[in-house]
């Protein structure tokens, strides 16, 4: 079985292409705040001038199998995603096929 650990910049990152696709902008111009809270869990919250768009698990799940589709040329589809919190790095995304 491999396994992969997405650092918390992997998750920034991939909310960032995953926002910008759908916004018609550049990956750049996204600003992304990764969040975990008891009640709503792990989300993340990405700006494109001044405008916030809040992207709850299952979306954020999404945002991050496209990028190991597009990013690492891995298939995500067959992955299993666990987001948790490391006392080092912040948000992370252990992944397993």
């Amino acid at each position: 079985m491999e396994k992969l650990i997405l650092q918390e910049q992997d998750l920034i990152n991939a909310v960032c292409l995953f926002h910008a696709r759908f916004k018609q902008t550049q990956p750049e111009l996204v600003e992304v705040e990764l969040c975990y809270d008891d009640a709503a869990g792990y989300t993340a919250e990405a700006y494109v001038n001044g405008l916030m768009e809040e992207y709850q698990q299952p979306n954020f799940i999404t945002a991050i199998r496209l990028y190991i589709d597009e990013q690492l040329g891995k298939d995500s589809m067959s992955a299993r995603i666990i987001l948790d919190i490391d006392d080092e790095f912040g948000m992370i995304a252990n992944v397993e096929w």
